[in-house]
C-alpha cells in the first residue's frame, strides 16, 4: 500500500468540494488474510481460496472491517494527527480480490461548526478494477486554524 503523508489539515482552509488526493491500495492476499485475522475474523472465504471458490467466488476477498478501517486511515492521513473521525458509514459494493488495486477518492460536501467541533462531511470512495468496492459518508473534526 503506498502510503503519503499530509500535514494538519484545518477548518479553515476546506472548502466544499475540495477534493482528497487520491490513493492507490495494493489489495494482496497477504492484505486480506492478514486484516481479517487481526480483526478476528476468520471466515474461511477471507483465507482459504479453495473454500471461497466452493462458495461460489473467484478467490478470498477482503472483509468489511478492513475496508472500514481503510476507510478511516484515508481520511486521518488526509486530516492529519489532530483529526478526530466522528462516524464512518460505508457501505461495501464489488469485492477486492488479491491483485487488485484499489483507488481511494474523496470531496469536502459540507462543513459546520457544531458545539465547539469544527465539522467536515466527506463523500468517500474505493474502486478497483470491477467497480466501487467501498462508498459512504465519513465525518471528521478538525482544528479550526493551524497550531
Amino acid at each position: 500500500m503506498s502510503k503519503q503523508t499530509f500535514n494538519n489539515t484545518c477548518f479553515d482552509q476546506v472548502s466544499v468540494g475540495d477534493k482528497l488526493p487520491p490513493l492507490e491500495i495494493d489489495i494482496t492476499p497477504s492484505l486480506i488474510v492478514s486484516t481479517a485475522i487481526a480483526s478476528r475474523d476468520y471466515q474461511d472465504v477471507h483465507h482459504d481460496k479453495t473454500r471461497a471458490q466452493e462458495l461460489g467466488s473467484p478467490d478470498i476477498f477482503m472483509n468489511i472491517l478492513t475496508s472500514n478501517g481503510l476507510v478511516g486511515s484515508y481520511v486521518t492521513d488526509w486530516a492529519g494527527p489532530e483529526a478526530i473521525l466522528q462516524s464512518v458509514n460505508i457501505r461495501l459494493g464489488a469485492p477486492n480480490y488479491p491483485g487488485d488495486t484499489m483507488i481511494m477518492s474523496g470531496e469536502v460536501i459540507a462543513k459546520r461548526e457544531e458545539d465547539g467541533k469544527y465539522l467536515v462531511d466527506l463523500a468517500v470512495a474505493g474502486k478497483n478494477n470491477i467497480g466501487v468496492h467501498v462508498s459512504g459518508k465519513v465525518v471528521v473534526d478538525l482544528l479550526k486554524t493551524a497550531p
